[in-house]
């Protein structure tokens, strides 16, 4: 675990070191998050995890297109059965993050996924895995990941204050594209000399840190009582949303950018075997190049995002992400140098960051705290949970058109999305100026009388 030097006081939930500058003092830190006790301890736990997650989601990929020979669209299969249950099951979990304590709902999630890598490990090394094995650790993978989502993602805002909110989140990007970065690169070369077996065995060991984290902080948990049946509850945190145009919006963006525009598990693999003819090794660096990007991109959030997050980022963000994957199409169609492809995804990787950084820093920010749990429990449901619509229609185009066709497909669908909720957006705030416009007319013209 890495080590920052932690001073804080014990006790309470948001522990910060007596001298750090109060929330709200001095200008922007790009560290801002580190002030709290919590926060360290979290942050410490998942850069060993997330290195590890992304060695076995690389190694995963390879394992299924390379040892057992799937093809396009049975390799679209694997998502749809890791993310279907997040779609199914997402938003009752954010009810549940609502009322349980979410570090219990951590622990407990996070051991399900050591035990779950440890399995595949177990059965790639006996040489007994088979593709249906595959698909159905990736199901408990769900199952577990629509349980943990809502809650860590909401978990946040009771670590650190609310002016640190989009640090944390920016640093909590950034950690996860460093295991973007560091995790297919290793996995690349382990892959090479070892096969995929090892990489599952690293990640299953990789959670150990997060659950001692998880254990060793002070807090007291923020659960609230939700009157009425379970039923009742999700209702008013859906209607909640509808009457909450910020959230609502995003939550739509966010709905066709990971619909359409993130499927890197199906589009990466083939476009580095079937298109720039490269074997493991290459594969890795390619993953590792978009995790490049996506590094930059949390870090340029953390340092000079500021302390509130901006939507007009977030919409010229999912525009220029749309615009990286129709390029990265044609540089893989032609085909030009593998390089230029690192290229093209690195920008990738900066401009998702970017926009899902941002967005999910709104949705968090403006949620109130009754709701928040179940607020992300939607916009997790709606960015994780339309994976496997996504990725089915990826592997189709994919197995008919070739993977170029397909990535840009989905690169065009999220720029006309972001184009047209752009143009809604400006529209409702136009009307709204209107009518505050008129308002104060009809207020002078009373006056006057």
């Amino acid at each position: 675990m890495v080590h920052f030097g932690w001073h804080g006081r014990h006790g309470g939930d948001k522990t910060v070191d007596p001298s750090s500058p109060r929330p709200g003092e001095g200008g922007h830190n790009g560290f801002a998050a580190f002030k709290f006790r919590n926060y360290r301890l979290y942050f410490g736990g998942q850069i060993v995890s997330v290195i590890g997650t992304w060695m076995q989601s690389t190694s995963e990929a390879w394992l299924v297109v390379d040892k057992l020979h799937a093809s396009p669209l049975q390799l679209s299969l694997v998502p749809v059965c890791q993310f279907g249950p997040v779609l199914m099951l997402g938003i009752p979990s954010g009810l549940l993050s609502d009322r349980l304590p979410k570090r219990r709902i951590l622990q407990f999630t996070q051991t399900m996924f050591a035990l779950l890598a440890l399995s595949m490990s177990l059965l790639i090394f006996s040489n007994l895995v088979q593709l249906w094995q595959v698909y159905l650790v990736a199901l408990l993978f769900g199952v577990t990941t629509a349980i943990d989502q809502p809650a860590r993602q909401a978990f946040v805002s009771e670590m650190v204050d609310r002016d640190a909110v989009m640090n944390a989140v920016s640093l909590n990007s950034a950690v996860f594209n460093t295991g973007r970065v560091v995790g297919p690169a290793v996995a690349g070369g382990l892959l090479a000399l070892f096969g995929p077996a090892v990489c599952f065995l690293i990640n299953a060991i990789s959670f150990i840190p997060v659950v001692a984290a998880l254990t060793a902080m002070h807090l007291q948990p923020h659960v609230r009582r939700i009157s009425g049946s379970a039923v009742s509850g999700i209702r008013e945190g859906l209607g909640y949303i509808r009457r909450t145009p910020e959230i609502a919006r995003t939550i739509l963006l966010i709905g066709f950018v990971g619909t359409f525009a993130v499927n890197f598990n199906i589009w990466v693999p083939l476009l580095a075997q079937q298109d720039f003819k490269a074997g493991a090794g290459t594969y890795g660096l390619l993953m590792s190049s978009m995790g490049v990007g996506s590094l930059a991109g949390a870090l340029s959030l953390a340092f000079f995002g500021g302390r509130r997050p901006n939507r007009n980022r977030m919409l010229a963000a999912a525009m220029g992400l749309g615009i990286a994957e129709v390029a990265l199409g044609w540089v893989a169609s032609v085909p030009l140098s593998v390089h230029i492809g690192m290229v093209a995804l690195a920008a990738i990787g900066f401009l998702s960051s970017n926009t899902m950084a941002t967005a999910n820093t709104i949705v968090q920010t403006t949620a109130s705290d009754q709701y928040r749990g179940r607020v992300m429990a939607v916009y997790m449901t709606v960015f994780t949970g339309t994976t496997p619509a996504g990725a089915l229609a990826a592997g189709a185009i994919a197995e008919n058109f070739g993977a170029p066709a397909s990535v840009a497909a989905g690169g065009a669908i999220a720029f006309l999305a972001a184009v047209v909720i752009a143009w809604t957006t400006r529209s409702v705030i136009s009307d709204g100026i209107k009518s505050v416009a008129k308002v104060q007319t009809r207020s002078s013209g009373s006056n006057a009388d």
